[in-house]
């Protein structure tokens, strides 16, 4: 029996039923997989550089033989192993086999030598399969564009589901609580995949009004409403051979839902005013932070277009649920903000090490990379004088009057900026203060609307 689980696969390619058969059984009784093709041409349709198997076949057959195989295969993935069979030995076409790539040549009826020669190339098959996995992994990591840092096992379930389909057409879901990264997960996607030449256009679906929202999504043709004096390029239109991310979906009007669902299903646009649709090649992610089928249930959100989205559906864990990752995002985001500001990394302790891993961060990685960036600027004290095992925002008695007032003033306005996503403009009129009155007190406190961006 073979002792490698990973490869198991053995395509077989014989013109003769009772070879097919025979091989087929004895082969099952190894442990393989065996599918068999009576001609080679509809076998090809079968391999690509992803198989993990073995190919067997004759060489000698009609409409297609071996040779031809072999050159075909060859093309596309030199490394794929074939082991021909042939009724008759010669000489000339077993040196040309061996010369275009062959595993290795057999001469029929098969035996025990053929069985451990597929054993060895099976096991030569998952080392290239693992290798260009370990290939592809470090050419994702030291390529430009956005990273996802998780080493709990977690995380990495979704970095290998987000790997699997990064390269395809399929739209995804992505479901994670406020602060988690779901932006940061869908420019993963566009950024990795090969659609990271094109536009990558965000989109919040709770923060465009209601009645602008179809002109902003599909794009609008002059006169469609009062005030539309030129042509608008929608926001679909304008990701042409990238990827649209939707965030907030749950935010979307229901009469705009029907129309959303047949952009996805046609791949079609119609700006408003127009009658000739736009053919569109886009890749959507959609993004929620709440539970969208309990939405449907309710009969707030559309089925159909809940059951379309989610056709490949990740989930971002809380910062809570993977707690070994704190200390290694809380360095990373300390790295950053030391590099940004001019000023060394925060220096973690086992004292506040223990204080970060005993909290639940409810801000998840977010209030995580915020938390860093005050401990850069403000030093590990200072920052910490908050204890995350005390009450959110109950102050260390160790304080004077002017550390807690300006330490309340600063959690005001950070948590303003929080709430706005580090729009300057909304800040302002939440704390109902003056343009330079947030500027002074932003430089005062060492705060960025960066800090505060998802």
């Amino acid at each position: 029996m073979i002792e490698n689980s990973q490869c198991k696969h053995i395509v077989v390619i014989d013109d003769e039923a009772m070879i097919r058969d025979s091989l087929k059984q004895l082969l099952t009784l190894e442990g393989y997989t065996v599918e068999c093709f009576s001609d080679a041409s509809t076998a090809l349709t079968k391999l690509n550089r992803r198989f993990m198997g073995v190919v067997l076949s004759d060489i000698n057959m009609p409409t297609m033989d071996g040779l031809t195989l072999l050159e075909q295969v060859t093309a596309f993935d030199s490394e794929l192993p074939i082991i021909f069979l042939t009724g008759y030995a010669d000489v000339t076409i077993a040196v040309k086999a061996m010369q275009l790539g062959a595993y290795d040549l057999f001469e029929k009826p098969v035996n025990e030598t053929l069985l451990d020669c597929i054993a060895r190339a099976c096991d030569k098959r998952s080392l290239v399969i693992q290798n260009r996995a370990l290939k592809l992994a470090v050419k994702k990591t030291s390529a430009p564009g956005v990273r996802i840092l998780g080493e709990t096992p977690k995380m990495q379930d979704m970095m290998h589901l987000l790997n699997t389909v990064i390269d395809t057409p399929a739209d995804v879901m992505i479901e994670g609580e406020t602060g988690t990264g779901k932006e940061l997960v869908a420019r993963y996607l566009h950024d990795q995949s090969i659609r990271c030449e094109s536009n990558f256009v965000a989109i919040n679906c709770g923060a465009v009004p209601e009645q602008l929202i179809e002109s902003e999504l599909f794009g609008a043709a002059i006169g469609a409403y009062t005030g539309a004096t030129h042509a608008r390029k929608g926001k679909f239109e304008y990701a042409q051979g990238g990827t649209v991310f939707l965030d907030e979906i749950e935010s979307t009007p229901l009469s705009l839902q029907v129309k959303l669902l047949r952009v996805l299903e046609e791949r079609k646009v119609t700006p408003v005013g127009e009658n000739t649709p736009i053919n569109l090649d886009i890749r959507i992610v959609a993004a929620t932070k709440v539970d969208l089928l309990s939405l449907v249930e309710k009969g707030e959100f559309r089925a159909d277009l809940y059951y379309r989205l989610s056709l490949v559906k990740v989930d971002i864990p809380p910062l809570r649920a993977r707690k070994a990752d704190i200390v290694l995002l809380f360095k990373h985001f300390s790295s950053i903000a030391a590099t940004r500001y001019h000023k060394p990394p925060a220096p973690l302790n086992s004292e506040i090490q223990q204080r970060l891993l005993a909290y639940d961060w409810p801000g998840n990685v977010r209030e995580l990379r915020n938390q860093a960036e005050r401990a850069v600027l403000l030093g590990v004290d200072l920052a910490f004088s908050v204890s995350h095992t005390q009450p959110k925002g109950e102050l260390s008695p160790d304080l004077n009057l002017s550390e807690k007032v300006a330490f309340y003033e600063q959690s005001l306005i950070e948590e303003a900026l929080e709430r706005n996503h580090g729009s300057i403009k909304n800040t302002m009129d939440t704390l109902q203060i003056a343009r330079k009155t947030l500027y002074d007190k932003m430089s005062k406190y060492n705060l960025n609307r960066d800090m505060f961006i998802d």
